[in-house]
């Protein structure tokens, strides 16, 4: 075992050791540990055929919170999001305070991608509570009988 040192801000250590005494746990290092264990070893997506690794199509929503006077940080995700417009099919943004917003993005793509821009998103400095939930696409459904309104389908040319 090895001892790290770990800089966090009051709030959160303060909602550490929270849980930590809502769960049991003897200590903070218990309860992180915990922590890290749920967050490494959960499955990230739903499992892609064989041969084709990170391939299955999936919907999903990006949800997370961050500090929009953060240097820079409302550009950069804007950038972020911009350079994965083929995955995004709607977002919702939410001013939860004078400093703070959400935003949740609902995406389709394959499951690979979707991990990608979830990582680029929720690790920028300034974002908390970054969550990424895939859900299969499932099989590929029949061609709808032809209905007289048109449909929009940005992934054909």
């Amino acid at each position: 075992m090895q001892r790290v040192t770990l800089t966090i801000d009051d709030a959160l250590l303060e909602a550490l050791d929270a849980h930590a005494a809502r769960h049991g746990y003897a200590n903070r290092s218990e309860a992180l540990r915990d922590a890290l264990r749920r967050a490494l070893l959960a499955p990230e997506a739903p499992e892609a055929p064989a041969g084709a690794e990170g391939a299955a199509r999936c919907y999903a929503t990006l949800s997370y919170v961050y500090d929009h006077e953060k240097r820079e940080l409302a550009r950069r995700l804007t950038q972020v999001q911009h350079g994965h417009h083929d995955l995004a099919v709607a977002s919702m943004h939410v001013h939860l305070d004078h400093d703070t917003c959400l935003e949740v993005a609902v995406l389709r793509g394959p499951a690979g991608a979707l991990s990608r821009l979830a990582d680029s998103v929720v690790t920028q400095r300034g974002v908390r509570h970054g969550h990424l939930h895939m859900l299969p696409a499932g099989e590929t459904p029949e061609p709808a009988p032809p209905h007289p309104h048109p449909h929009l389908h940005p992934h054909e040319g």
